[in-house]
């Protein structure tokens, strides 16, 4: 049996001691560089502005707002209800009060809500009360969400604008955002998916080629 003698020990509990530290050291760098490149994430996250609007089927208006350059994301879903977490059912049926909106995420240096706002104005008929075409109920509604008081400022001078296209008065809500619910997989990016769905090239196609029309060469 090896005997130790009180200097052998000692000196192995200062190289374990030593070791334990250099650790230490190690995984508070590897700490410290982590919470560093967290930084610019959150950074490009918050150089971002989310509003939510209504314009009819969300099947429509995302597809629209999604090939808007600046746009970083267009998804569809509920706004302005009085249920909390409301099926697509429920919402089609019209007895949650929401209506069926997009929530998009833009980079107001690329995309101002001017030009957002003219779109939006442009791409569904904001003079019918509840429906949009054939698609009737309150779900259908024409509506602007906004999220800060600039943006409220912006819509009712885009809305003063965009009067003068139209011979009725324009009946978009405008109400201050209180909550999104995010809709299924299944209408995340519909019209992408499914062309060539008989509702996509009766309804959405056509809009997509007016929309190219009037804004095509304002973001090119």
């Amino acid at each position: 049996m090896e005997l130790y003698s009180g200097h052998k020990i000692k000196s192995e509990i200062e190289g374990i001691i030593g070791a334990i530290g250099l650790a230490l050291i190690i995984i508070s760098s590897t700490a410290s560089s982590h919470a560093q490149s967290t930084e610019p994430m959150k950074a490009e996250i918050n150089q971002f502005d989310t509003i939510t609007l209504g314009a009819g089927c969300f099947w429509c208006v995302e597809a629209i707002f999604e090939s808007i350059p600046g746009v970083q994301h267009a998804v569809s879903g509920y706004s302005g209800g009085h249920i909390k977490n409301p099926a697509y059912r429920e919402v089609c049926a019209g007895t949650t009060g929401h209506a069926e909106v997009i929530q998009v995420t833009y980079d107001p240096k690329e995309l101002s809500l001017e030009l957002l706002f003219d779109v939006f104005f442009a791409s569904h008929d904001p003079t019918t009360l509840n429906s949009q075409g054939a698609d009737v109920g309150t779900q259908y509604r024409s509506a602007i969400y906004h999220h800060t008081p600039q943006q409220l400022e912006a819509a009712i001078s885009a809305l003063a604008r965009a009067q003068n296209d139209w011979p009725l008065p324009i009946v978009t809500e405008l109400a201050k955002f209180e909550i999104f619910y995010q809709a299924g997989d299944v209408h995340q990016e519909y019209y992408k998916l499914n062309k060539e769905a008989p509702y996509c090239r009766a309804v959405i196609a056509p809009k997509m080629k007016k929309f190219k029309k009037d804004f095509g060469a304002k973001f090119n």
